[in-house]
């Protein structure tokens, strides 16, 4: 299967590059590289909750590492974007005790509710289902990522509610 190639702007605004500075100044010179998680966060953060091949290179470049060093990183965490996503996207905790809680049947149940299977966005680009690993919230199952914020103890009607409150854009995604 061929992986498509998705396009984006990277825009390393003087506001991005002095927060990236300052998260990079938390460690020694020759541990720049200790900052690259707290880096990628603010990166995509800044560019649409995704990060392309293109933006990865740019951040090896301002961290002083090789480009795959970025790239095995972004690819091992499910928290780092490698195509664009939806502005809702629930990401199911998909471990031992979410899905002896019902977490596959609720994932299920609402990629029907939103008519698109999961890692697809809707239409309106407004929501995408995602399967996880471990959210380390197991005595909260089923439980999902609404952004920065644990979704927990979840029900169909919870769901019901998260989206309609989504879609009346009720729902804070970061905490910042």
């Amino acid at each position: 299967m061929e992986k498509k190639h998705f396009i984006q702007e990277i825009n390393i605004t003087d506001s991005l590059m002095n927060r990236i500075n300052e998260l990079i100044s938390h460690y020694p010179e020759d541990k720049r590289k200790s900052a690259l998680l707290p880096v990628l966060h603010e990166v995509q953060d800044a560019h649409d909750n995704w990060l392309s091949t293109e933006l990865m290179d740019k951040v090896a470049e301002i961290i002083h590492v090789l480009p795959i060093e970025v790239y095995e990183v972004v690819s091992f965490y499910t928290m780092y974007n490698q195509k664009p996503v939806g502005k809702y996207m629930f990401e199911f905790c998909q471990t031992s005790p979410c899905c002896l809680n019902g977490t596959e049947d609720l994932m299920d149940y609402t990629c029907e509710k939103l008519g698109v299977t999961q890692g697809e966005i809707t239409a309106d680009g407004l929501f995408e289902v995602k399967g996880v690993e471990c959210l380390g919230a197991c005595g909260y199952a089923p439980m999902m990522q609404l952004g920065d914020f644990y979704k927990e103890h979840l029900t169909e009607e919870k769901i019901d509610q998260l989206i309609i409150d989504c879609k009346d854009g009720k729902v804070i995604l970061q905490d910042k």
